[in-house]
């Protein structure tokens, strides 16, 4: 069973009803206990609810066939299933798609599906509107932070996505989406907790279906988090890394004067779970003239010495006005040839979305767009890189 693919149609004007989609399996629990289910029905009628929202991602009660008429009829009265509004979706010329989601009144988030080069296709989710960071590389560090997502808000970019692309129910066994990385909009550390609570809800088997395994969390380095985000969710960690001494890393990421290298690489170390089957992967935008040469290479090797790791390069994507440039393409090689002979796997990622202003570096939810003419000049200069 699959639900109709959400439009951009906008949704009707807010009702009093409560939101169901996005809630916990505790949080449904308890609005049914609210709404007057009895007790010894609760776990069934929450299981039964909980399996129609995240496993075939209905948004109409009467698709809930094992569920009385009435009771559903007495629901769909107290309970909405609505999604939150799809203000724009763009597809990029590589098929790389952008949502631009508002859940709620000057709540407007980004998040944004990679499709599959081999046999994965990432969804890149938010967990801010805004960040604090100001990482000078960075687009989203230049829109003020707005708020925390909850965990509602995070699960809910993966099934508005999941609408986009038709991929219901959850246990059906070809998927489009088949991995979840945070590393949208925000610092996901300064949300742990909504995160952590986000991932349950993701993960459930009977729900969202995705395995730990294939959930990535980044951060920036907020030290006192990371060990406590591997206990709870076990998911992968990457870390944005940029640079290789505290020095150039101050100057590009503010973050570093807080929590320098040092710390940063102890609480890699101790990250639950770590082993070569389970990497840290740490992300290395390469900005031209700035860290990408033979000797940031070998800075590099020598501060990851003893972690297992995989290194990321990220050819710079421009967004408007930022003051860098991408390395050049014979640069960025010699780079990966460096760090691969060191014994450390480190892909070139491949620019997805630069068209759309969705590559990694590039979201920016603000609803003023660029005007046609700027973006015009914008995708020029991408197609030129």
């Amino acid at each position: 069973m699959a639900t109709a693919l959400y439009t951009n149609e906008k949704l009707p004007s807010p009702d009093a009803r409560i939101p169901l989609a996005g809630m916990s399996r505790d949080e449904l629990a308890s609005a049914l206990a609210d709404f007057g289910i009895e007790p010894k029905k609760i776990g069934m009628r929450s299981k039964q609810i909980f399996h129609w929202v995240y496993n075939y991602g209905v948004t109409d009660w009467e698709a809930m066939s094992n569920i009385a008429k009435g009771l559903r009829a007495q629901l769909a009265e107290r309970f909405s299933l609505a999604r939150p509004e799809l203000i724009e979706r763009q597809i990029s010329v590589d098929g790389t798609r952008k949502y631009l989601i508002r859940m709620a009144p000057g709540i407007e988030v980004e998040s944004v599906f990679i499709p599959a080069v081999s046999k994965t296709g990432a969804l890149c989710v938010s967990s801010q509107v805004g960040c604090t960071l100001t990482c000078k590389f960075c687009h989203t560090g230049t829109q003020k932070l707005v708020r925390n997502l909850t965990a509602a808000e995070i699960a809910l970019q993966v099934m508005v996505a999941r609408d986009d692309l038709d991929e219901w129910p959850s246990s059906s066994g070809v998927r489009k989406m088949t991995n979840i990385v945070f590393m949208g909009m925000g610092e996901p550390l300064y949300n742990t907790d909504e995160v952590a609570k986000a991932l349950d809800i993701i993960c459930d088997p009977e729900g969202l279906s995705f395995g730990r395994r294939r959930i990535t969390v980044s951060t920036s380095g907020v030290v006192p988090q990371i060990v406590k985000i591997g206990e709870q969710t076990s998911a992968m960690l990457a870390i944005s890394l940029h640079a290789a001494n505290d020095k150039l890393r101050t100057q590009i990421m503010p973050i570093n004067k807080k929590y320098p290298l040092a710390q940063l690489m102890d609480a890699c170390r101790a990250y639950p779970g770590l082993s070569n089957s389970k990497r840290i992967t740490f992300e290395y935008v390469m900005l031209k003239g700035m860290n990408d040469s033979p000797a940031h290479a070998k800075e590099l090797i020598a501060l990851l010495k003893g972690i297992p790791a995989k290194v990321n390069l990220i050819p710079f994507n421009p967004w408007p006005g930022s003051p860098y440039e991408c390395s050049n393409w014979e640069t960025i090689e010699t780079f990966a040839d460096i760090v691969n002979a060191a014994g450390y796997a480190s892909p070139i990622r491949t620019p997805r979305g630069r068209d759309i202003l969705a590559a990694c570096g590039q979201l920016r939810s603000e609803s003023e767009k660029l005007r046609a003419s700027t973006r015009r000049k914008l995708e020029k200069e991408n197609r030129d890189i």
